[in-house]
């Protein structure tokens, strides 16, 4: 009698744990199945999005070539006037021409770094190819550029090519200039004081 229970007892739990077991294995599996939609998902995502950006590519280039061809043509008719007329005359088409080119820059937000002399050095803008001892300018400020920059945006995609100034005296900042200011006006109160 109590080996019955206890065959039954083992009958039972041997189906429990069967049962048990095919539904963790039916869980894995559903389970494996939804990895394996997701992944396919993010596959296709990807796809799509590094197709979008190939496209956004091509359609931002074409832009700029569209805004850039009436420049080629322009080149191409100031060569043709200097070859049938002479130089002369000539240097204001390559500005007419040059003035196209820029404005077709700045349509696709392109701004050009040109530097005036005696601005501050900055290096995000500016790459410092050679120094210039000047004492007529404060330290480290622009005294050449040699070749303008152009930012894009906000990201700077070419900085402007300077020569740096050396030997001025050291450029005062913000800061000194309030400390300057609030030193000014103690020094005025005591000489109020005093008369």
């Amino acid at each position: 009698n109590n080996n019955e229970n206890n065959n039954t007892d083992t009958d039972s739990l041997m189906k429990k744990a069967a049962s048990k077991i095919e539904e963790l294995q039916s869980s894995l599996r559903e389970s494996n199945n939804k990895y394996m939609r997701l992944h396919a998902e993010w596959d296709t995502y990807r796809r799509r999005i590094k197709e979008q950006r190939a496209q956004d590519k091509v359609i931002a280039t074409e832009k700029l070539v569209l805004d850039i061809l009436p420049v080629l043509d322009d080149f191409e008719r100031s060569i043709n006037y200097a070859k049938e007329n002479g130089e002369k005359g000539l240097l204001s088409g390559v500005e007419a021409v040059y003035s196209k080119i820029i404005s077709a820059l700045e349509k696709s937000n392109v701004e050009v770094l040109n530097p005036n002399q005696g601005d501050a050095f900055d290096a995000l803008k500016h790459q410092a190819v050679s120094t210039v001892s000047d004492e007529n300018f404060y330290d480290e400020s622009v005294h050449t550029v040699l070749q303008k920059g152009y930012k894009m945006g906000k990201k700077v995609i070419r900085p402007a090519m300077i020569s740096v100034t050396t030997g001025g005296e050291k450029r005062p900042n913000e800061n000194d200039d309030t400390e300057n200011v609030a030193e000014d006006s103690k020094k005025d109160s005591k000489d109020n004081k005093k008369n």
